[in-house]
């Protein structure tokens, strides 16, 4: 690692330098892969039709498991890397690189894939539905924050769009002719605002309305809002889009509109952290740091790595980049990835993730334990894999 260090260093810059908004991440993309291959890597770009997904991959001649990190690189519009993903996505290219060059000597495979968009439309959804990670035993990430955290929970999530289409009559002289597309939405939400009461109090829905007419004097022919619909688990989430598409159905009545709904982004589905190769991270982290350790809690987000962790046992820790509290999504955020601070504790989450890709490696008892846990999260219903293409 000491031998890339400088080289990590500069493409966490870089990164940041060169924000790029998810599925146009040309720079951040090229200059990982370019980057992996210098490291002996084989790489193949346009992964799953995405352009800026990448696959980097180097098998030992031994055979033995499949380590994959996953590697974010999606800035945020107008504050660019305010989720610091500049440093998420340097922190699994350089584990990957560390975990090569032990790897001929231990056997296995190190897999590293870029995943675009993790902010809106997240690659990993298409990746996990695509069979991406057929072949892999675990897969592991470490995302930016001010602590040292384990991996936890997330909430599901189903991004859905109403479109309401009534008809155009002046709101003055004959609005009794026209159909209030506009009235439609606002009774959505209010409809929504009323199941509250009924829903149980993890879940979240919660959106916006995007077109809801031109002029004043014009009865709205047309509206469209957007919802996002959060729960702790994907039943659950299921249930919930339901009842939420049943408040717009309602609206639309009332109304005499027509409706239509559909998903504006992917479905995000709950991360099921796989607590054996969570132990081995928090492990792993010790090794390294007595920094405090914060239980991983079920965040008020939604990740795509929740997809990932339903086909393969699968950890999203965190590691900090600061040493005192700032909100994510801030320009603060994006700035301390500049820091002395931040580039050492990016030495040692790298170590650290390679660490714990290298127990997996070594240990076979580690990982028939993972393997274990795993199927009995399939048993149980709390893992739902995805439905095949």
């Amino acid at each position: 690692e000491q031998k890339c260090k400088p080289e990590l260093k500069e493409l966490s810059d870089s990164i940041y330098h060169h924000p790029e908004l998810g599925f146009e991440e040309f720079h951040a993309c090229k200059v990982h892969t370019e980057l992996l291959k210098k490291y002996g890597f084989e790489v193949e770009t346009n992964i799953c039709g995405l352009e800026t997904a990448f696959r980097g991959i180097y098998k030992a001649k031994k055979p033995g498991p499949v380590i994959c990190y996953m590697a974010e690189y999606d800035a945020l519009p107008e504050i660019g890397h305010g989720c610091g993903h500049n440093m998420l996505g340097t922190s699994s290219t350089g584990a990957a690189i560390v975990l090569k060059h032990l790897v001929d000597e231990t056997g296995g495979t190190v897999l590293i894939l870029g995943t675009p968009a993790e902010e809106t439309s997240g690659a990993k959804v298409n990746m996990a539905e695509e069979g991406i990670f057929a072949d892999v035993d675990v897969a592991l990430m470490a995302h930016p924050e001010t602590v040292y955290k384990s991996s936890g929970t997330s909430l599901a999530l189903q991004p859905i769009q109403f479109e309401f289409f009534g008809k155009t009559a002046h709101a003055a002289s004959h609005p009794h002719k026209g159909i209030n597309a506009l009235d439609a939405a606002i009774l959505t939400f209010n409809n929504i605002n009323a199941l509250r009461e009924h829903i149980v109090s993890t879940a979240r829905v919660h959106g916006v309305i995007k077109e809801g007419g031109t002029a004043a004097n014009i009865v709205p022919e047309y509206s469209r809002c957007e919802f996002y619909v959060r729960a702790t688990n994907k039943k659950y989430l299921l249930e919930l889009t339901e009842k939420v598409k049943n408040c717009a159905k309602a609206g639309a009545l009332a109304t005499g509109c027509t409706m239509k709904h559909s998903a504006y982004e992917l479905a995000y589905d709950d991360l099921v952290t796989n607590e054996r190769l969570n132990q081995v991270f928090k492990e792993s982290i010790r090794a390294y740091t007595d920094d405090p350790i914060e239980e991983g809690t079920g965040g008020g987000g939604s990740i795509d790595a929740g997809n990932v962790s339903h086909v393969v046992p699968t950890i999203h820790g965190y590691f900090p980049i600061a040493d005192h509290p700032i909100p994510g999504h801030t320009r603060e955020f994006a700035e301390a990835t500049l820091t002395d601070y931040a580039y050492n504790k990016l030495d040692e989450i790298i170590c650290i993730l390679a660490l714990t890709g290298y127990r997996v490696l070594t240990e076979p008892e580690v990982l028939k334990e993972i393997k274990e846990e795993f199927e009995e999260g399939l048993k149980s219903g709390k893992i739902i894999p995805p439905r095949k293409k």
